[in-house]
């Protein structure tokens, strides 16, 4: 074989090999993924601070740098959807810690809704987590 074809094999081995990877490698899909409460249990009142995790489920590592674009907290657990208060972002202290400040201004459950982009992956993320306010 002449220099020109065993290059020439080569890189049609070099190609399938990299074909064959590509589609091999498992991308990520957006169900991958899922906030988690920090903590469950809060005190009721006014500077409430919830904090979430946005973990990937495949590898149980904190994802950071998503978008929080959407979130709500309500009563609904308690039959209440109605009942809402306010919630504003706070900074992030950790890597994949997402924090906000509310007024959980009755005892009782409340429903933090998220919605996210997470950055690479298409789609859009949204979680409903369950908390208790206690007095």
């Amino acid at each position: 074989m002449t220099t020109f074809h065993i290059k020439r094999a080569a890189m049609a081995a070099l190609a399938a090999a990299l074909s064959i990877l590509a589609v091999s490698t498992a991308r990520a899909d957006i169900a991958d993924y899922e906030f988690r409460l920090v903590q469950t249990i809060l005190r009721q009142g006014d500077d409430a601070m919830i904090s979430v995790r946005l973990v990937d489920k495949r590898t149980g590592k904190a994802v950071p740098d998503a978008v929080i674009f959407a979130m709500r907290i309500d009563m609904a657990p308690d039959g209440m959807p109605t009942m809402t208060a306010r919630i504003e972002p706070l900074p992030s202290t950790q890597p994949g810690i997402y924090r906000f400040k509310t007024n959980l201004t009755m005892e009782g459950d409340w429903q933090l809704s998220l919605g996210a982009k997470i950055q690479g992956e298409a789609g859009t993320l949204q979680n409903k987590l369950v908390l208790r306010a206690l007095p």
